[in-house]
């Protein structure tokens, strides 16, 4: 069993366990595109192969040239890592102090506590 992505347009619109025998034999196969649930920032979480950068979801986009799956853009300041297909803040979260949320407001992190 293996985890697919249905990709419409570029945007995954549905994620299925299945077969990959079964996928073959959909009409639309060449639109299913295989994802690894253990995959995230183009590390694979056992020690495995990454696959396609991230684990997809719906809404995810799929970038055929990266052949990566990229998670939508949370905030309209944060920037693609190449890499990892992962949107960055502009700024660094501070390593101490904290919990931290990113305002967008002010476009920085603002410590939820105090």
């Amino acid at each position: 069993m293996a985890h697919f992505a249905k990709v419409e347009n570029g945007m995954v619109t549905q994620v299925i366990v299945a077969v990959p025998a079964f996928i073959n034999l959909l009409p639309d196969f060449d639109s299913w595109i295989q994802t690894s649930y253990n995959t995230f920032g183009g590390t694979h979480r056992l020690g495995g192969t990454p696959l396609r950068k991230n684990y997809a979801g719906i809404g995810y986009t799929y970038d055929s040239a990266k052949d990566a799956f990229i998670p939508p853009k949370e905030f309209n300041s944060w920037v693609l890592n190449e890499e990892t297909c992962l949107w960055n803040p502009p700024i660094e979260m501070p390593a101490e102090g904290g919990p931290y949320i990113w305002d967008e407001t002010i476009q920085n992190w603002k410590n939820i506590e105090g």
